[in-house]
């Protein structure tokens, strides 16, 4: 049988029998391709208890069923795997990673608002942790800043009452303001805190909470920082 070029559809033999398995089969496939979305680019090992329709892309390393499959999508279809080659140029959403991501020379690479002939992107990013703040004047997080980021701002949400405070400050070590200060201590309090100009940092680097009118005594707080990142031209 032949099939179509771009989702591998089979298509009806002239006076096939049991046409209806063929088609059924190519409506699976298309439900589950044209959503354009991925659980997942980044799992070696097929899930346990996929659900029908579920696609994951098969990443180096691939483990089980997913043996020798590396670089193609993962269709769990009908109590099995199916296998698809993906096209150049598709764009699908990563589940994961909330990110669209666009297929470009045999990878998957995280979409940017500019890109260049040869590859280069200028990437808009969010990197994100929930941060239980420990006792004391200062809690630091864990150095989720990335490399070479370049910082617009920092946005947090209280998640659980910051106990001891009557206010805090965010930032950085040696300028623990950086992205405001006097924030509310209440679940539920927000922050958006933007510099004059953004900021760029080197290595991986954490983010200082500091108590005002008192010493943190627990709570938890959502953190994410809002930066620009660059990505060179692809490999020739």
């Amino acid at each position: 049988m032949s099939e179509t070029a771009r989702f591998k559809l089979t298509l009806l033999d002239a006076a096939q029998a049991q046409k209806h398995v063929t088609v059924n089969e190519a409506f699976a496939r298309f439900d589950a391709l044209a959503a354009a979305r991925v659980e997942d680019l980044a799992l070696a090992t097929p899930p346990a208890s996929p659900a029908e329709g579920d696609v994951y892309g098969v990443p180096a390393g691939a483990t089980d069923a997913w043996v020798g499959q590396e670089g193609r999508l993962a269709v769990w279809l009908n109590g099995g795997w199916e296998f698809m080659e993906p096209v150049e140029g598709w764009q699908v959403w990563n589940a994961a990673t909330n990110a669209r991501v666009t297929r470009v020379a045999g990878d998957w690479i995280e979409a940017g608002p500019v890109e260049s002939a040869g590859g280069a992107q200028t990437l808009f990013r969010i990197a994100e942790t929930d941060h239980t703040v420990s006792a004391g004047a200062t809690s630091t997080t864990a150095a989720f800043i990335p490399d070479k980021a370049i910082v617009l701002g920092v946005s947090a949400r209280v998640l659980t009452t910051l106990g001891g405070a009557s206010s805090w400050d965010l930032g950085v070590a040696g300028a623990t303001n950086r992205y405001g200060s006097g924030f509310g201590t209440g679940a539920g309090e927000l922050l958006e805190g933007v510099t004059g100009q953004p900021q760029a940092y080197y290595g991986g680097t954490p983010l200082v909470l500091t108590a005002q009118g008192g010493s943190f005594t627990g709570g938890s707080v959502r953190i994410a920082v809002h930066y620009l990142a660059i990505s060179g031209p692809l490999a020739v």
